[in-house]
């Protein structure tokens, strides 16, 4: 019996530690929102993925002798891309990107859902192969996207330099 119990309460222990994180943030008004830390966030993301294209595309060249380290970066790319379409559908279609703006400034607003939905596609891209040109497009967006959320005014005032995993420099 004793071991009955033991085992029971040693699965139930896995099974919650195993489950997955809840993500930062929930969908009720709470009002703490960090829309710089998602920016940085969603560029780390393509920074990583671009990485991962480098690294297949190198690794690929001797596939069988790769085949672990291969299939990590691929995993690795999947996940990333995947962070960006849930940041977009989460944390900016749910929360963020209001319907009452329509009405305020409907050239703002539907400027701000054509780039997300074109963020959403080349991340889907980037899963789906290993062209840096789709990583290039993504960045791109992220950058274009951003500026028409903050403003152009504000969106100048915080630019950082960048450097990719080619070794190009540019800022955001």
């Amino acid at each position: 019996m004793m071991k009955k119990t033991v085992f029971a309460l040693s699965s139930a222990l896995l099974s919650v530690a195993a489950a997955p994180l809840a993500s930062a943030h929930c969908q009720i008004p709470c009002g703490i929102y960090a829309d710089d830390n998602v920016f940085v966030t969603m560029h780390k993301d393509q920074e990583t993925i671009e990485k991962a294209m480098n690294q297949i595309n190198e690794l690929s060249k001797d596939a069988g002798k790769n085949a672990n380290q291969l299939t990590r970066w691929v995993n690795n790319k999947e996940q990333h891309a995947q962070n960006i379409q849930d940041t977009v559908a989460k944390y900016f279609l749910a929360q963020r990107v209001k319907l009452d703006e329509a009405e305020k400034d409907a050239a703002t607003y539907t400027k701000k859902l054509t780039l997300l939905h074109k963020i959403t596609v080349l991340a889907m891209k980037c899963k789906q192969t290993t062209d840096l040109e789709n990583a290039k497009k993504l960045h791109a967006a992220l950058d274009e996207f951003q500026a028409v959320y903050v403003g152009k005014a504000s969106a100048k005032a915080e630019v950082k330099p960048h450097t990719h995993a080619d070794g190009t420099t540019h800022s955001h």
